[in-house]
């Protein structure tokens, strides 16, 4: 194991040269202390198969230029050459994140060279004998390792020269700071040899999903072409996956007037071999690709929903028609690393929303009045300004149908009935027209107020309707009132798009009416309500008005047909509730006025509810 301090392979015995190489760098300075290991070193492990698969891991250490396996010794007793298949990476992810090294020929040594493997993480080696069932294989496994010394930008010398970093990084030139001119055009410091210059980055958590990096100079990042500069992000706290990951880079046009500069956005390990080909690609990750020049100084790069891991942001300086002109220049460019949970806060015509699953936290764009995309920027199928416009009365406008059974609960001085409809017609309009996208807005609270005030208005004012059909005694039912009120309350604050918070309040109503109508039948030896016409002219056009409004809120209404089965839900609703409201009470004239005085002064009785006002 290159560093004592790590795990390495299970069984495995490092040969003497890997251990002097460790040894000899165990004695670093001290600011090269915190290093695991520089060099190379390799393990081996000694195998049998049979007809079951082994199973290797093998820990690869921070800053691992390449990993290389190699079968020796393969010997097989039942066929020729090395019937063997090695698996390299985890069966449970997709094919692109593994490896297969098959050595069915007869040659000595079988080999699988890995560049950039994923830092600081076991890797599972799975070999398989492709023998048949009763053949053993024996044979070596060598893992290879080799690895190098990043050159780290001093944190003392950043703060020291930040202001003048700041003045030269619109020219493009490279400030004079020790920490600069320590490193030399062949990458070594004090003699020793280096493969990338890393530079620290500072992790702000800002909100929910939303995070924003910084290097420590806080302007730029230098650039060469001797060897990579190279940025770490800290995207694995498992919480930042939900996000989008959005990475700018701008470069002055002076600066890069023959060059140019490439850059590699890769996971668990950062790219540290650029070629003229400029291919993005590590061990097990197919990278993001991006590229600066005097053409094109500004690049911009967004990755969805980035997995949770370390990313680095890989960069070099390339000067691919004359390669001497690079060995002494040098580019500062400046970068803007944000994680957001929405792009653009999903526009005008979206809305960013938070989904929690399984204790997962994922950010996305709720498009709407047609509008699509990542950020609702697709106008491909948006509506027009008239559509949104229509769309707005029609579902704001809907709502003023609740005004028939407010005037017929007055005129029956079903009161408190009339209060709940007036206050579900109110925050019903204003929560649609304040849910419309673009122009056509109006919001007079906060939306989600609204919306908690629309619901349960809804809720309460079916719960009421059935219960007033009840006929109970007022003070039973008023209590059923504010009870079932109070428990709309506390369901719709646990989860306002559940179905059961509004229909298990409503079948218990449902329940207590039939069983107070049932027991009027038995009571009176007769069908109650008794009249044919109520149930010909009220109570089956309510009933059907309800039902059909129930079919289409749960099976007809869809995103594209809202605007229209959302209105006609409003009418249904409204409009069966003024059909269901029982009558007015034949021997009761509400607020009737019984006695005159001759001193001008009336006495007003009630006689439902013994109720006394002087007027």
């Amino acid at each position: 194991e290159g560093d004592p301090g790590h795990p390495g392979l299970a069984d495995s015995a490092f040969s003497a040269d890997a251990r002097l190489v460790s040894e000899q760098f165990s004695q670093a300075p001290q600011k090269l202390a915190f290093y695991s290991w520089y060099g190379s070193a390799r393990l081996f492990h000694f195998r049998t198969l049979l007809s079951h698969p082994s199973y290797l891991k093998v820990f690869v250490p921070e800053y691992t230029q390449e990993l290389r396996l190699e079968l020796q010794g393969c010997a097989s007793n039942g066929s020729l050459g090395c019937p063997v298949r090695l698996t390299v990476g985890s069966a449970t992810l997709p094919g692109n994140f593994q490896k297969v090294l098959t050595c069915s020929g007869p040659t000595q040594a079988c080999r699988l060279l890995l560049p950039s493997p994923p830092w600081d993480r076991w890797l599972q080696v799975t070999a398989k004998s492709l023998a048949g069932p009763r053949v053993s294989v024996a044979f070596s496994a060598v893992a290879a390792l080799t690895a190098c010394r990043p050159w780290s930008v001093n944190f003392q010398h950043l703060l020291q020269s930040s202001p003048n970093q700041s003045s030269n990084a619109s020219t493009g030139l490279l400030p004079p700071t020790p920490s600069y001119q320590d490193l030399d055009r062949r990458g070594r410091v004090g003699g020793g040899p280096f493969c990338l210059r890393s530079f620290p980055v500072l992790r702000e958590d800002v909100d929910v999903v939303s995070v924003r990096f910084q290097p420590l100079d806080r302007v730029s990042v230098l650039v060469q072409s001797d060897m990579p500069s190279v940025m770490r992000l800290n995207l694995n706290t498992g919480m930042d996956s939900g996000g989008s990951l959005t990475i700018s880079m701008r470069v002055n046009k002076t600066a890069i007037a023959n060059t140019s500069v490439v850059a590699c956005v890769t996971a668990a390990s950062p790219l540290l071999s650029f070629n003229a080909s400029l291919s993005c690609t590590t061990a097990f990750f197919q990278g993001h690709p991006l590229s600066l020049s005097a053409s094109s100084p500004t690049a911009n790069l967004i990755i969805p929903y980035p997995e949770t891991d370390n990313w680095y942001l890989s960069l070099q300086l390339m000067c691919p028609e004359r390669p001497e002109e690079c060995e002494q220049a040098s580019v500062l460019v400046e970068t803007t690393l944000y994680l957001v949970p929405c792009l653009n806060d999903c526009g005008p015509y979206g809305q960013c929303l938070l989904l929690r699953r399984h204790g997962y936290l994922y950010a996305g764009c709720s498009c709407k009045a047609g509008w699509r995309g990542w950020s609702c920027t697709d106008n491909s199928t948006a509506q027009t300004a008239a559509q949104q416009k229509a769309a707005a009365l029609l579902l704001t406008l809907s709502n003023l149908v609740f005004l028939a059974p407010i005037a017929i609960s007055v005129h029956r001085s079903l009161l408190v009935e009339a209060s709940v409809y007036a206050y579900t017609m109110f925050f019903s309009t204003f929560y649609h027209a304040c849910d419309q996208p673009g122009e056509a807005v109006l919001c007079i609270l906060n939306y989600d107020t609204l919306q908690y005030c629309d619901f349960l208005g809804s809720g309460v004012s079916i719960w009421v309707t059935i219960l007033c059909m009840a006929r109970l005694k007022a003070a039973l039912k008023y209590v059923l009132f504010l009870l079932g009120a109070l428990v709309f309350a506390m369901s719709l604050q646990l989860d306002r798009r559940a179905a059961w918070n509004t229909m298990g309040p409503c079948l218990f109503a449902i329940v207590v009416m039939v069983t107070m109508w049932v027991y009027r039948c038995g009571r009176r030896r007769h069908c109650y309500p008794p009249s044919w016409q109520r149930w010909v002219f009220y109570l089956l056009p309510g009933i059907s008005m309800a039902a059909v409004a129930i079919t289409i809120y749960t099976s007809m209404m869809t995103s594209d047909n809202y605007y229209y089965t959302h209105s006609i839900w409003h009418m249904l609703l409204a409009g069966s509730a003024a059909f269901l409201l029982p009558p007015r009470e034949q021997h009761t004239k509400p607020w009737a006025c019984s006695q005159k005085l001759t001193c001008h002064y009336e006495i007003c009785k009630n006689h439902r509810d013994e109720l006394y006002t002087v007027t």
